[in-house]
């Protein structure tokens, strides 16, 4: 499923774009928004693998939007005006749409972002390790040392027996990485790896003799999760 999300002023190019991802031939959920601000807080929130977005709103505009995010996903500018066809390639993007946008040129340039999502992210259920980008180099984190993860602002840090290792990235986007069965996020700035766990108590896991948190929206899930195995 590629997660994604359309920003435009006018809502019916947003209805296009929805009604023509749901006939693409390959899963796409999307999400909507004619405001900067309410978009830009669902990104904070949610991970998104691509976005639809306009150039000129009254607002702001797409690339005004694309410059403020700090770890940017794809992106498709669609637009009236060709004259901004230049601005969006240099910024780098999958592909520029200029409307009205034909249903054949939607499935070429998605077509385009599927096979780059594909090829660039990790298969991490077939794999026991993960590599991330740490300062100046990559490393290779096997996923059995993983005890657990905490957010701090634009980083994660990731605790090992080791060392941790801090890499510029969200809990949200690291967690979509992660094979479901033996990781669980307890907290909104903690995930946990299940394995790990030593003892559970109220709102405290202990992991290698470190409390971490359960926070109240993240407990009924953890519990429902952790009886299945008692």
């Amino acid at each position: 499923m590629m997660k994604c999300l359309a920003l435009d002023d006018e809502p019916l190019a947003l209805e296009i774009i929805a009604d023509f991802a749901a006939k693409a031939p390959f899963p796409m959920q999307v999400k909507t928004f004619e405001n900067a601000a309410l978009a830009l807080r669902y990104m904070q929130e949610e991970h998104v693998d691509l976005i639809f977005l306009d150039i000129k709103m009254p607002d702001i505009t797409g690339i005004q939007f694309l410059k403020a995010l700090k770890h940017p996903p794809m992106v498709i500018f669609t637009t009236a005006y060709q004259e901004y066809a230049v601005d969006g390639f240099n910024m780098d993007v999958v592909d520029y749409l200029l409307k009205p946008i034909p249903f054949e040129r939607f499935i070429k340039a998605v077509t385009k972002a599927q096979e780059y999502l594909s090829n660039s992210s990790p298969k991490s259920m077939d794999n026991d390790y993960i590599f991330v980008k740490t300062e100046y180099k990559i490393i290779k984190i096997n996923l059995e040392d993983i005890l657990y993860i905490e957010a701090l602002k634009d980083y994660i840090k990731i605790y090992t027996p080791n060392q941790p290792v801090l890499t510029l990235k969200s809990l949200k986007a690291f967690e979509s990485r992660l094979p479901k069965d033996k990781f669980i996020r307890v907290h909104r700035s903690y995930l946990v790896a299940m394995n790990k766990i030593n003892s559970v108590e109220r709102n405290t896991v202990m992991i290698a003799n470190q409390p971490i948190p359960i926070s109240e929206g993240y407990r009924d899930k953890f519990y429902d999760v952790i009886t299945k195995y008692s």
